[in-house]
């Protein structure tokens, strides 16, 4: 069933599977996490099931802003808010978390030429024993959506 016309999608609050692994992996990079949960999650991202690390993995930031540009199509940026500390992203970093955010469902809004997409509270839990299994199980965030910084 179909939703009315004039209707719109609620948007994500969630992701899991190969969506949430992505973001947690994309995010993790920057994160001020420590070093072997972060070489964990990059392992898994990149196919490597064969990584020993024992317990849960979590991967927050408090905000992330990304934005592209329909006029100057060379500008790509992201800021990502955590706890403890920012990142700035350009480029080709920018753009890999954009689109990884809209993979993982998180909507772009556009004004004026540009394209902004952005969250706060993401919260993403990696399950090493979980993932190992292959079953499409071990990664789950949960985020809010909207743009403001």
């Amino acid at each position: 069933m179909s939703a009315p016309a004039g209707a719109s999608a609620a948007p994500a609050t969630s992701a899991s599977g190969s969506a949430a692994l992505a973001l947690a992996a994309v995010v993790a990079q920057y994160s001020p996490i420590a070093a072997a949960p972060k070489r964990t999650v990059a392992s898994f991202f990149k196919g490597d099931t064969n990584f020993p690390y024992g317990g849960k993995i979590s991967v927050t930031a408090d905000n992330i802003v990304c934005r592209t540009s329909n006029v100057d199509i060379t500008s790509r940026s992201c800021d990502i808010a955590f706890k403890i500390g920012k990142r700035a992203l350009k480029g080709r970093d920018a753009n890999e978390l954009f689109a990884t955010m809209l993979m993982a469902g998180i909507s772009a809004e556009g004004a004026a030429g540009s394209n902004i997409a952005g969250l706060s509270k993401l919260n993403c839990t990696i399950e090493p024993k979980v993932i190992k299994q292959k079953a499409g199980g071990g990664a789950d965030c949960t985020f809010e959506p909207g743009n403001q910084p």
